[in-house]
């Protein structure tokens, strides 16, 4: 008892002098937990960039949940700084998530990797709910998934405004969050306290590939359907989370700012973006510009928090700027039981771990 009152007073006193500087969680309820990640990741985000890898203790080219291997600790001896994972299907009370993982499989490695020193970040594709409610096959990125998008428009059948109050699938959206909220209260470290992590929820909006994209809602309706998410996490007891925004490729802050749900809602300003080539190069450049000037503007962290593949010319280009991470995208075996696809991805690894600029999970123990 007494080592865990002297912990909380050590997160307490931690998290003071980001206070003094305007920098802190937006959730005034923050528990120390989240303060002292908050914390971390400023002070680590002018150390470094950490390296990410989504589904990094999940699966890789050529396994599938194999408990202990890394395809980043395979290439490089060291883990991932911060490990992605992903919950889409929960909502419908699945027991495994759209990519085939077992969410008793999720949790247990969030745990060990909470408790090992690693940084969490969670990703949600939640289903399309309005076609998820038809008849007929359900399909991985069509029909009823995210992705499902061919129907929806903001001036038609609007399934964002169709979960907000007043909405035909508000109780039934409301009965998804509590899913979530339940699966997050199961994220207890071996104290029984709730760890942190970074939920970035309705990611890409600036596109409209999902069904709370740009064209697919207004502005206000996807602000407002973040709003009322984490309005319903806080009061379901959630205040261990730093919520990340994020968009797909924009070419201007008024762009990337559209749909923004406010700064008492948001801890991280983050984007996605893939590709390589000379006009990625000048594109990619631009938008870590002025994202990550916004963030300083606003007291945000940043985070490039999807991209590939990695090249030369974009470790070059993220270096410049002050952001926690870079994430790649999971890697799973190739149907058939082909071989893996030769890339250059492993030696650009190699020369990250070997600099001074890139953070693995041993840089940030």
């Amino acid at each position: 008892m007494k080592t865990r009152i002297i912990a909380a007073l050590v997160l307490l006193m931690t998290c003071s002098a980001s206070y003094a500087g305007g920098w802190a969680p937006a959730d005034p309820e923050a528990t120390p937990q989240a303060k002292a990640l908050f914390e971390r990741l400023m002070k680590l985000q002018k150390k470094g960039i950490m390296y990410g890898h989504q589904d990094d203790l999940l699966t890789g080219r050529t396994w599938i949940n194999e408990k202990g291997r890394s395809d980043t600790k395979e290439a490089v001896g060291d883990y991932p700084a911060v490990a992605g994972f992903e919950l889409g299907e929960l909502e419908l009370g699945y027991s495994k998530s759209l990519d085939g993982n077992a969410f008793s499989d999720i949790s247990e490695r969030i745990r060990w990797f909470h408790e090992q020193g690693g940084i969490i970040t969670i990703s949600w594709h939640v289903v399309n709910p309005v076609s998820s409610q038809w008849p007929g096959v359900k399909e991985p990125n069509g029909a009823g998934s995210a992705w499902d998008v061919s129907m929806l428009s903001a001036d038609g059948i609007n399934a964002v405004r169709n979960v907000l109050p007043g909405g035909e699938d508000h109780a039934m959206f409301n009965s998804w969050l509590k899913r979530l909220s339940l699966f997050f209260h199961t994220l207890r470290d071996k104290d029984g306290t709730l760890i942190p992590f970074i939920f970035r929820p309705y990611h890409e909006h600036s596109g409209s590939f999902f069904w709370w994209g740009r064209e697919r809602c207004t502005d206000e309706e996807y602000a407002a359907l973040w709003r009322y998410t984490v309005d319903f996490l806080k009061k379901d007891g959630h205040h261990s989370i730093l919520y990340a925004y994020n968009t797909d490729k924009v070419y201007s802050e008024e762009e990337y700012l559209r749909g923004y749900p406010g700064d008492e809602y948001i801890d991280m300003l983050s984007i996605d973006w893939y590709g390589r080539g000379e006009e990625f190069n000048r594109n990619v450049d631009k938008a870590l510009e002025f994202t990550t000037r916004l963030a300083q503007q606003k007291k945000k962290l940043h985070a490039l928090s999807e991209c590939g593949p990695l090249s030369t010319d974009l470790l070059d280009i993220l270096s410049k700027y002050e952001s926690s991470y870079v994430l790649t995208w999971r890697h799973i075996p190739p149907p058939g039981n082909r071989p893996p696809r030769k890339t250059d991805h492993d030696d650009l690894l190699r020369t990250m771990k070997a600099g001074d600029r890139y953070l693995f999970f041993e840089d940030i123990r």
